[in-house]
């Protein structure tokens, strides 16, 4: 492709790029608009590898051998946002501009990633996460700071888990180098979405998954590591406010033994008929007990159980049926102080306002709902995340 020339209009700034093309007899010609040169149709038989994204104008036309196709597209400017309505944010998939790429086969290692256009990927019907499930994910987050830059939190500890997870799922695993430095090139790439301050962050999910084809009961040959973004808001519709658990009994999020403690996809799947059952009820979400004695607590379904009772907080222990999460290990670190609340990457951390076990509802947090804790650590670690507060433990990564 030859970049013809760059300029600035009104509003911003273009880049013309001319495209040439042996001709094709299946061309489509149109009315002549110069004594030698003709227009075509922008949609052009016969031509192979013609894309145009966003762009604003298109033209073709011909001369003796060739056939020029002009595209037009303007240059966004470096921090220009998103247009979209960034007050009415929930947790939603919103398809932003690019995504992350790397490949691995069996016994190898990563290739060097690159960045694509978000969209559809494609996948043989026989890929072993299709098939087996042999997939993880990882979730973190991404803040805007005042001055406009970005900030990340602790992608390393997200890095070091899925390389754990991956051990256990048989699958080989990007270094925690080549992690962090693809959720920042993706990041950085996807700008212009991370919303304006105090209007939600940047949700980034690496994925890792086995897609080469495999029809026995085997590791997959290929693996895929991406990455995708959306901006969100909260995950719970309440905010910060407390939410309404139901303890379940029939169903278990994991047992011993099992994949409880590492993100792989599966963990996930088995948890939606409970969850939405308790949705229907009017419940937020489902409080897990241990597949064993059946009487401890576990975790929600997407996420860490904290108890705080008088000066004493307390949290069920990892020991391989409970996600360790990265909230909770920072919360562990910055905690003080009688309630009950969650914590995860995507609900940070979200006040219990009451717990229903065999019909029985128990109250938490006083009148006012949201308790001291709740409020005191929310506060505190958001205002760490969007650099609002000294980060004195180097938790995060500043991109600019």
């Amino acid at each position: 492709m030859e970049i013809s020339a760059v300029h600035g209009v009104g509003g911003g700034s273009f880049i013309i790029q001319t495209r040439n093309h042996t001709k094709s007899s299946n061309a489509i010609l149109l009315p002549s608009f110069n004594n030698d040169r003709k227009l075509f149709s922008p949609s052009l038989k016969g031509l192979s590898n013609i894309t145009c994204f966003d762009c604003i104008f298109c033209g073709v036309y011909e001369t003796s051998s060739t056939i020029h196709i002009v595209l037009v597209e303007k240059i966004r400017e470096q921090d220009e946002l998103a247009d979209i309505c960034w007050d009415n944010l929930g947790f939603g998939l919103v398809p932003t501009d690019q995504m992350y790429m790397s490949k691995c086969s069996t016994g190898g290692n990563f290739s060097k990633g690159e960045l694509q256009r978000y969209g559809n990927i494609e996948l043989s019907p026989s890929s072993g996460v299709l098939n087996y499930g042999q997939g993880l994910f990882e979730g973190l987050k991404a803040y805007r700071k005042e001055n406009g830059s970005i900030l990340l939190f602790r992608p390393e500890e997200n890095a070091s888990r899925m390389v754990q997870g991956a051990e256990r799922m048989c699958m080989p695993s990007p270094t925690i180098e080549q992690f962090v430095e693809a959720v920042k090139l993706t990041v950085m790439a996807n700008k212009r979405w991370v919303p304006p301050v105090g209007k939600g962050s940047l949700y980034i999910r690496p994925l890792l998954m086995g897609s080469g084809a495999v029809l026995g009961l085997a590791p997959a040959p290929e693996y895929t590591f991406l990455i995708y973004v959306s901006p969100v808001g909260n995950y719970f519709k309440e905010g910060l406010a407390p939410i309404n658990l139901v303890v379940e009994n029939d169903f278990h999020r994991a047992t011993p033994g099992g994949t409880g403690g590492v993100k792989t996809i599966g963990n996930y799947a088995s948890v939606l008929k409970a969850q939405s059952a308790a949705k229907a009820k009017g419940y937020s979400d489902v409080l897990y007990l241990d597949s064993t004695h059946k009487k401890y607590l576990e975790e929600v379904s997407s996420c860490n159980v904290f108890l705080v009772k008088g000066k004493t907080i307390s949290t069920p222990a990892i020991k391989g049926t409970i996600l360790p999460g990265i909230t909770r290990k920072s919360i562990i670190d910055v905690a003080r102080s009688q309630e009950v609340f969650c914590t995860g990457t995507a609900v940070v951390v979200s006040p219990v306002g009451s717990i229903t076990y065999l019909g029985k509802r128990i109250s938490y947090g006083g009148e006012s709902g949201v308790g001291v804790v709740s409020q005191q650590l929310y506060s505190s670690l958001t205002n760490l995340q969007m650099g609002l507060t000294e980060d004195k433990l180097g938790w995060t990564v500043e991109l600019k």
